[in-house]
């Protein structure tokens, strides 16, 4: 884990960001944006602002700062996904297509540029490195995830249908990186899960 320094000074009402935080945070924004290969560590110590050895004291590689990004993305991910789903008390097929009423939303918007997992995997092809490890967890805990909603909303295949779902959500991560905003086949991905769904059982 990353070490945290004495917090980094923050605007008027805001939290104050530790340094730690702020690197990931510009530094984030570069790999989301560029890509990993064309985020140097020169870049990412000029655009934070910190000096590199600074950097280094909280994160001893390029390695290890993609490796908490990506952790850091993992968590945030996943409050997005409970709050899609929303109460558990909601049906379980809402809950279901509530997932992806939000994703529609997410990849709607300018912000959304893609899946860094999807960006991670491809960037980083070897099974042993870092990131593609990261990236295989993250899309195997979302795979059973999904399945085992399947399963609770009644579905008959209920992994072929979290199958499905997984290869329906990276889909309209993808067309958002490729078609942005204007006019993106991911504008549809709500509707898709309601026709791979089916009727309420």
């Amino acid at each position: 884990m990353p070490r945290v320094s004495p917090a980094v000074p923050a605007a008027p009402g805001e939290p104050a960001r530790s340094t730690a935080d702020h690197i990931l945070d510009v530094a984030g924004t570069l790999f989301y944006q560029r890509g990993f290969a064309a985020t140097g560590v020169d870049l990412v110590v000029r655009e934070s602002g910190v000096a590199k050895m600074t950097l280094y004291r909280h994160f001893p590689s390029k390695d290890d700062l993609i490796a908490a990004w990506l952790e850091r993305v993992d968590t945030q991910f996943w409050q997005s996904f409970e709050a899609w789903a929303g109460a558990e008390t909601r049906p379980a097929r809402d809950r279901l297509l509530g997932v992806f009423a939000g994703l529609e939303k997410l990849v709607g918007s300018s912000r959304c540029l893609g899946c860094p997992f999807l960006l991670a995997a491809s960037e980083f092809p070897e099974p042993g490195t870092r990131a593609h490890i990261a990236a295989r967890r993250h899309k195997a805990r979302l795979r059973e995830r999904l399945r085992a909603m399947a399963a609770q909303a009644g579905a008959l295949d209920a992994d072929a249908l979290g199958d499905q779902l997984l290869l329906l959500m990276d889909g309209a991560f993808m067309a958002a990186r490729l078609f942005g905003v204007d006019d993106p086949p991911s504008r549809h991905v709500a509707a898709a899960a309601v026709a791979l769904v089916g009727a309420p059982r």
